[in-house]
């Protein structure tokens, strides 16, 4: 009897000390150093090379598997605002608004992937596998829409040959270049590369160092992508011979080198299944992090939670490189938008129900270091619950102090009163005032695929945004396109003024079938000088 006893009793502390078991610190140590498999430096500028025909291929990019891991509270998001008094309009100064890459210079690809960063002179939007450049003052086209894989031809390889994916464009503030990134693959997913281009100037038309990185058989799907001091980090989700999903992968690629166009490492980390969809701190503006800083990543962790992780590299000595965490940060409870089978965003008819990706952190993870904190904002797709609501909010958090003692500064959740339209696919950043802009898609069943912003200023209320700005009114709904959109947006700022916001998304301007609209529109708070 007192056996039993003290069984059930130990039992008992167990089953109470299960939350904070689960949320101990790891350390991970002795990451896989890979070598890269090729690295040159394009002989020509970008602009005067001979570009690549689009692939005769399929023209739907690889569906991406679900979290196995569902977030689901079965409550109404607790942040969700239902107001009667007008809210002033977000107030900002419209500058640039213009048509980016649309569906018949990116070779006709769905989901457009649709992503934009912002440099010293220029804009460089990506599109699936089309890259393009603009003038950042007048939105004057300096390179027309162009196969990316012309970029990496040097290389040789899958780069050069195989199948392209997940572009993802960045600017290298701190060293004034440009960092673009794909994923490539051939038809029976049984080889993988990553292809990095790191620009020679800040001049996006002009010459690379390139470099390519063997992932075998393990697909390192929806990658990401953060610029930090001492180096670019890589995350992925890996799906072996583009099977089922086997964790997400964290890497570290050897920034100096690739500056300067030497052979370069990287150092990865594999994860189990219990992580996805690592998002990797990309910094803003001009203060670096606190010297030694880890780079700080994100991922759901449940409808309560997220999990905050720190990879500190060393790649002089690999063996001192470690991935720690989690630090789980405890936030409103929310359910993926979706979470059933991640397609549910009504469009007017005849449009086909669209993807939320609910069941991840949207790119980016902004980071930004000012003089008495740290602070990195984030967003995701949530479901608001309720009576008569949308389909789906844009959740956003801002984080402080990360480095030291990781907090929950402020969070709130866009959308979802009754009769609103569905938000999702958003993207968020912060200027160097601490002011915050959340650009997203809309939709219902009356209200066509619409772009559309909100933000706020640090004297507003905590949690809360201003009234929305439309971008751009949608004049068509997407059919017949396997009810993919998107896959991501980006939210980026100028590093000139630490002031300017550019957004990039998708629409449809008519009726049809893979024939999407991307749109770049800039703006600035107007106390933002």
């Amino acid at each position: 009897m007192k056996l039993d006893q003290a069984r059930k009793k130990l039992g008992t502390i167990l089953f109470l000390l299960t939350p904070f078991l689960a949320s101990a610190q790891q350390v991970q140590r002795n990451p896989t150093v890979v070598h890269e498999t090729a690295h040159t430096t394009t002989p020509l500028a970008f602009r005067d090379m001979k570009p690549v025909p689009w692939h005769n291929t399929s023209k739907v990019m690889v569906e991406h598997d679900r979290n196995p891991v569902r977030h689901i509270s079965n409550m109404p998001d607790p942040l969700v605002r239902e107001t009667t008094t007008a809210v002033p309009s977000v107030g900002t100064t419209s500058l640039l608004n213009f048509d980016g890459i649309n569906d018949a210079q990116g070779g006709g690809f769905v989901p457009p992937d649709t992503n934009a960063s912002v440099g010293s002179t220029q804009v460089v939007e990506t599109v699936n596998v089309a890259y393009a450049v603009y003038d950042k003052t007048t939105g004057a086209q300096l390179l027309a829409p162009t196969n990316i894989q012309t970029l990496y031809t040097p290389l040789g390889g899958q780069c050069a040959t195989g199948n392209l994916s997940d572009p993802v464009a960045t600017y290298d503030k701190a060293a004034g270049r440009w960092l673009i990134t794909m994923i490539a693959f051939n038809n029976t997913f049984t080889q993988s590369n990553s292809c990095i281009a790191v620009s020679t100037t800040s001049d996006a038309t002009g010459t690379y160092h390139l470099y390519s990185f063997a992932f075998g058989r393990n697909l390192p799907d929806y990658p990401k992508v953060g610029v930090w001091p001492d180096a670019y980090y890589f995350t992925a989700n890996t799906f072996p011979n583009g099977g089922s999903f086997t964790g997400a992968k964290t890497c570290a690629l050897d920034r100096t080198n690739m500056l300067a166009g030497n052979a370069a490492t990287m150092q990865c980390f594999q994860r189990t299944r219990a992580d996805f969809s690592l998002l990797p701190a990309d910094l803003d503006g001009a203060a670096p992090p606190p010297t030694g800083a880890p780079n700080y990543q994100l991922e759901l962790a449940s409808s309560t939670k997220l999990n905050l992780f720190k990879f500190h590299v060393d790649f002089a000595v690999p063996s001192n490189s470690t991935f720690t965490g989690p630090t789980q940060l405890n936030v409103a409870a929310f359910t993926d938008a979706c979470a059933a089978t991640g397609t549910c965003i009504l469009q007017p008819s005849p449009g086909e129900p669209l993807d939320s990706l609910g069941d991840r952190l949207m790119y980016r993870l902004a980071y930004r270091n000012f003089a008495d904190h740290e602070a990195m904002v984030v967003t995701h797709s949530v479901k608001p619950g309720g009576t008569g609501g949308a389909l789906s909010a844009c959740r956003w958090y801002e984080i402080r102090n990360p480095g030291t003692t990781p907090t929950i500064f402020q969070q709130g959740t866009v959308g979802g009163g009754t009769g609103s339209v569905a938000k999702w696919m958003g993207s968020i950043a912060m200027d160097k005032n601490g002011d915050i802009a959340l650009g997203y898609s809309k939709s219902n069943s009356t209200v066509k695929p619409s772009i559309e912003y909100v933000g706020r200023i640090p004297t507003d209320a905590k949690g809360s945004m201003e009234s929305a700005k439309l971008i751009i009114a949608g004049g068509g709904v997407q059919q017949s396109s396997f009810n993919r959109w998107g896959d991501y947006s980006s939210m980026a700022i100028d590093p000139t003024d630490d002031c300017t916001f550019w957004y990039a998304q998708e629409y449809y301007k008519t009726n049809g079938s893979f024939n999407f609209r991307t749109r770049l529109a800039s703006f600035k708070f107007t106390t933002c000088n």
